[in-house]
């Protein structure tokens, strides 16, 4: 299972929302290139970049941080979301050497898209998938979808998407823990991989993913607790490769 550190850009720097609210952030770093260089030194093999401004202006808004990243890091898996929105940026990140793409919003609204983009992109593209309960969220989190979280996960997988990222977004930014139960239940309910998001806070919930790990989980995302110090990341990492 591999541990993935997130990097949230805002206004160029690295931050922390609290269940994705934008006026609920903390500035980790002003050097979002030195941060990703931290997280690597200490063994991350992949990295999740999210443009918190992309998302809610629905376009690409730390483009050049990211661009700087990747150039960076040019042997370290990188994968993108927010503001992805059309195959035009899909097509600029992947030129630029991001290896996978995220889409969040645009997926549940419009899902044929996911279709196209998976076509267009095979190997490329992600799906993330934002729940409370078991519907989907979307616009940042700032409205409930009426989709079942299982029902859309499924129809991903059967247009061609590499995998999902699965948050709970009432965990996420919280520090109360992972979601097992839920992101298990919804790697059972696919074939392609699960990434699990949202709530991680110590080497417990490492090891209570770990022990689920072979229902389909092969990573989670990792944020607020590596920047606030709950989680040391290269331990936990290191625990993580072992399931």
């Amino acid at each position: 299972m591999l541990l993935i550190p997130a990097i949230d850009l805002k206004e160029g720097k690295c931050v922390r929302l609290r269940q994705g609210r934008m006026e609920d952030d903390t500035v980790f770093s002003d050097d979002p290139v030195a941060m990703a260089g931290r997280w690597v030194a200490q063994g991350a093999r992949r990295l999740h970049l999210v443009d918190l401004d992309g998302a809610f202006a629905g376009r690409p808004k730390n483009a050049d941080v990211i661009r700087a990243i990747v150039e960076a890091f040019p042997d370290i898996d990188i994968q993108v979301g927010g503001g992805i929105r059309d195959e035009d940026t899909i097509q600029v990140y992947l030129d630029a050497g991001v290896r996978y793409v995220i889409i969040g919003t645009k997926a549940v609204t419009e899902p044929h898209f996911v279709e196209d983009a998976a076509m267009e992109f095979p190997g490329h593209i992600i799906v993330g998938l934002d729940a409370k309960g078991d519907k989907a969220a979307i616009d940042g989190w700032s409205k409930l979808s009426r989709h079942n979280v299982i029902e859309l996960a499924q129809q991903f997988e059967s247009e061609g998407v590499e995998a999902i990222v699965y948050t709970d977004i009432s965990r996420d930014g919280m520090l109360e823990g992972v979601n097992v139960e839920a992101t298990a239940r919804l790697a059972e309910a696919v074939h392609i991989p699960v990434i699990a998001s949202g709530g991680i806070r110590s080497l417990d919930d490492i090891r209570a993913l770990g022990e689920v790990a072979d229902k389909g989980i092969m990573g989670a995302i990792t944020g607020r607790a590596i920047y606030e110090g709950t989680l040391d990341f290269a331990a936990a990492a290191k625990l993580a490769e072992q399931y």
